[in-house]
């Protein structure tokens, strides 16, 4: 993974949609990563999405600040791949341990890189 400076965002439907329908999907049990690889690009773009089925607003924001942190510390230790992800949040995102969690996010990333 090349460490890249400069981390945007996704914001809107398509740009999702986009990284569900082309990227690589790998799933942890903590999230589950959407990636789609684009060394063309001059930055990485990241999303983040917690679908309703794992609770209330509250509880969708807290997953979504972990998911979050988890991928500001990735980041800065490991760098980020150039491309596009989106970090899905599950049920247990919220009750995991932060480790384990930064630890499956690794893993997604290194997974997904693979060709």
């Amino acid at each position: 993974m090349s460490a890249n400076s400069t981390v945007g965002r996704l914001k809107k439907r398509p740009q999702f949609l986009r990284v569900a329908g082309k990227g690589r999907k790998v799933a942890t049990p903590g999230m589950v990563v959407q990636i789609l690889q684009d060394d063309a690009q001059p930055e990485s773009r990241v999303g983040f999405t917690v679908t309703k089925k794992v609770g209330n607003s509250v509880i969708r924001n807290r997953t979504k600040r972990r998911l979050r942190e988890a991928l500001r510390l990735v980041a800065r230790e490991d760098g980020l791949p150039t491309g596009d992800f989106v970090l899905i949040g599950r049920d247990g995102t919220r009750r995991r341990d932060f480790s384990l969690l930064q630890e499956d996010l690794r893993k997604a990333l290194r997974k997904g890189a693979e060709k």
